[in-house]
């Protein structure tokens, strides 16, 4: 006698998680909001940080009896840029991207705006360092939470279009540095009054960005996750995943709200620390992601912080100068093109090390041309550092947040910029005994082997190009 089956279940197609479904979309008007919505808060921070540059200059000669303390204002910015980074990275993990990314921007353009009000160094300093500490949190923070968005194909172009928006306000500080600044002695303070917009810009990131949905999950706040997701297939016009139950009579399950979506996240994820940046598999990027983040660090924040002081120190006029580094900052924007478009042709570590050589290049010139006093040698090799570095800078921002899991992701891009800000400490302060020692030719060059080794560690990275960011 033939036993009856006691089940007529066969094997039902998978059912795609929210991130898989996420990571097939196009690029709809819903990617374009966010990457546009970032982005600004990205330019804003730029705006605030090429500001201080032309700050310096003026007060050097402005507060011409406090000039040897200027060099620890940067410095100051960048302490708490550290710090800020390393626990805005970890907030984010615990109280969300979006939460995280709204409050430091409110953190850091109200002390801007307070900075204008400074009467001496010492009060300059404390300030910076509290700007410092908002702007450190925000940048890794925004390059997480457009990473967790962005469709699986076009990730690492889509980060790398975000970093471009700090061209964007490099641009806007240099053209307020040579409109604002050279107009009075108290022009520094207007500039800085501009530099407080994120304020009021925070208040619109926390109220019309999505939270990522990679860190709702983790929450299990699976209902805001599913709104989320579903708000970006209707923009693409994709319909919800159905997955057909067992038998032929029985109506089709939404795969979203099947227990086996919800039951992904079983219990609550382990506490985010930097020592699991170090477990298994993690060590080795760990490792070369900090170095290539400390050195590029270094280099970039020498080179453009005290850009327009060498500049005067050479001998060109303070607008003069001025002029240069608008047009030397210029060169950015088809330097984070060409890192976006190759990117996802070369992969993240080949065009990471390759626009770090070229920085690498440039910064020997643009040192000898610094000295030679030549205009085109000054303007040409300034060009290539900026077109170079800020390529490189938006490849590093696309690779870091793949390099870790969702419940790791906002801790290791926050130390891995964490680390790099204390180069960013040491940089602005080493420029002046480097150029006692002997002149832009050895603080270009140091700055050159330093991003070669920036570039020989960024070959240590793993190859993620196309893959999913793990969960």
């Amino acid at each position: 006698m033939t036993p009856v089956p006691t089940s007529t279940s066969t094997s039902t197609p998978a059912v795609p998680t929210r991130s898989e479904r996420l990571d097939e979309l196009p690029f709809t008007s819903k990617h374009r909001r966010l990457l546009a919505g970032s982005g600004i808060g990205w330019a804003l921070d730029a705006l605030d940080v090429g500001l201080l540059s032309f700050v310096i200059a003026q007060l050097m000669t402005v507060w011409s009896d406090q000039a040897g303390q200027l060099a620890w204002v940067a410095s100051a910015g960048f302490a708490g840029m550290a710090i800020g980074a390393a626990v805005g990275g970890s907030l984010a993990d615990r109280l969300g991207r979006k939460t995280v990314f709204a409050l430091t921007l409110l953190l850091y353009g109200l002390a801007t705006g307070l900075s204008a009000l400074s009467w001496s160094v010492g009060v300059l300093l404390v300030l910076r360092f509290v700007v410092g500490l908002g702007l450190g949190s925000e940048l890794p923070v925004a390059s997480t939470l457009v990473s967790e968005f962005s469709p699986r194909r076009i990730r690492g172009r889509v980060v790398v279009l975000l970093e471009a928006f700090w061209a964007v306000g490099s641009i806007a500080a240099a053209l307020v540095g040579y409109l604002v600044i050279p107009t009075s002695d108290d022009g520094w303070r207007w500039a800085l009054l501009i530099g407080a917009a994120p304020a009021l810009y925070a208040v619109f990131v926390r109220l019309k960005m999505p939270e990522s949905v990679r860190f709702l999950e983790s929450r299990g706040r699976h209902d805001e996750a599913e709104r989320t997701v579903r708000g970006f297939e209707e923009a693409a016009g994709v319909p919800a995943p159905t997955v057909s139950a067992p038998t032929v009579s029985a109506p089709t399950v939404p795969a979203p709200t099947v227990a086996a979506e919800e039951a992904r996240v079983v219990e609550k994820p382990a506490r985010a620390s930097v020592g699991r940046l170090f477990g298994a598999g993690m060590a080795r990027r760990t490792v070369a992601i900090w170095v290539v983040w400390f050195m590029t660090n270094f280099s970039y924040y020498g080179a453009f912080v005290w850009l327009p002081s060498l500049l005067v120190a050479a001998g060109f006029p303070l607008v003069r100068s001025f002029e240069y580094v608008l047009i030397i900052t210029l060169a950015q924007l088809p330097g984070y093109a060409a890192s976006a478009w190759l990117i996802e042709k070369w992969g993240r570590r080949g065009t990471l090390a390759t626009f770090l050589l070229g920085s690498a290049v440039a910064a020997v010139f643009f040192g000898f041309g610094a000295v030679s006093g030549s205009v085109a040698q000054i303007l040409v090799a300034g060009m290539a550092l900026s077109f170079f570095n800020l390529g490189a800078w938006g490849a590093l921002y696309a690779v870091t947040p793949e390099l870790y899991p969702t419940p790791l992701r906002g801790t290791g891009a926050g130390w891995a910029a964490g680390v790099g800000r204390i180069a960013s400490i040491a940089a602005p302060l080493s420029v002046p005994p480097l150029i006692a020692l002997g002149g832009p030719p050895t603080l270009f060059v140091v700055f050159g082997a330093v991003f070669v080794v920036g570039a020989v560690a960024a070959t240590m990275l793993p190859e993620l190009r196309g893959t999913r960011l793990a969960e």
